[in-house]
């Protein structure tokens, strides 16, 4: 397995590994496939590629291919660029359980602890994701609430839980 950052010549690849996570894991999701097949070329090479510098997307690839994917996102505003956000973190079923998740989630820390100013990384997982909240809590983050009813889903509404994590080498003030 090999860790990379993706590039816009990665966006095709990106965009078949994503459609999948929203197709089959859509409850981890707030995106819909239906509504992101509809996203031309060029947001998917934004997503991944961002011109200005507000976002990293990381890939796990193995013999198969893509297999793993997690993405940060960067604020420009002074009051909260200290703060990065992370999102679409996917792996396909066959190589989980192998660490990808892990080393997916090093890979974001490890840049946004590069990135100058920012102290802090946040998430949101759905409620009754075990398997993601133990990811998230065994690379540091912590729980800070949870948001009732943030996605309709078929089986119901699901909460979101919000987790953060302050990165080494700076001070912890909030609780």
């Amino acid at each position: 397995m090999r860790i990379c950052t993706l590039t816009a010549s990665d966006a095709t690849r990106y965009r078949e590994l994503m459609l999948e996570a929203y197709a089959l894991a859509a409850d981890a999701f707030t995106s819909t496939a239906e509504d992101r097949a509809l996203e031309p070329e060029s947001w998917w090479v934004k997503r991944i590629a961002d011109p200005e510098g507000l976002g990293a997307s990381f890939g796990a690839d193995d013999i198969n291919g893509l297999v793993g994917t997690v993405a940060l996102e960067y604020s420009a505003k002074p009051k909260i660029k200290h703060s990065a956000l992370l999102i679409g973190m996917y792996v396909r079923e066959h190589a989980r359980g192998m660490g990808v998740g892990r080393a997916l989630l090093t890979a974001a820390l490890n840049h946004a602890s590069r990135r100058p100013g920012v102290e802090v990384v946040r998430l949101s997982v759905t409620e009754g994701n075990e398997r993601a909240i133990r990811l998230y809590q065994e690379g540091g983050f912590r729980e800070w609430g949870v948001q009732p009813m943030a996605i309709g889903t078929p089986s119901g509404y699901k909460g979101k839980v919000h987790m953060w994590r302050k990165l080494a080498g700076h001070a912890e003030t909030a609780a």
